[in-house]
């Protein structure tokens, strides 16, 4: 299990110590500094069962300087998504785990965070 954190953020501390307090087994990956590639994205999506827009971070900085909320949000710019979300990785909603059955979930919850470990 992996899961992809910025540790200034409250819901990525409160996931590691659910995590820890669960006795879980999990890799931290600081995708502020280790960025996923376009690939890496492609695949968490997949992973998730969700669109580049549905982790897209809209009131970022960075989000309204693209005036990311009117991007169109269909197949055909599904590409500059994942695109804008690997060169400003800080618009990629946090945090996400990838599950050991090959699932992943955007884990802002502690529900979402036991989901994950029950996977």
């Amino acid at each position: 299990m992996e899961i992809w954190i910025n540790p200034a953020c409250s819901k990525c501390r409160s996931a590691v110590d659910l995590l820890d307090a669960e006795g879980a087994e999990y890799t931290v990956r600081r995708y502020l500094e280790d960025v996923p590639s376009p690939d890496e994205i492609r695949a968490v999506l997949d992973r998730l069962g969700l669109e580049p827009w549905d982790i897209a971070r809209t009131q970022e900085a960075a989000a309204k300087e693209l005036g990311l909320k009117d991007w169109p949000r269909d197949a055909d710019s599904r590409e500059r998504w994942v695109s804008a979300l690997a060169e400003h990785p800080k618009l990629i909603q946090r945090p996400i785990i990838t599950a050991d059955d090959g699932s992943a979930v955007v884990a802002r919850t502690d529900e979402a965070v036991r989901d994950a470990l029950s996977r």
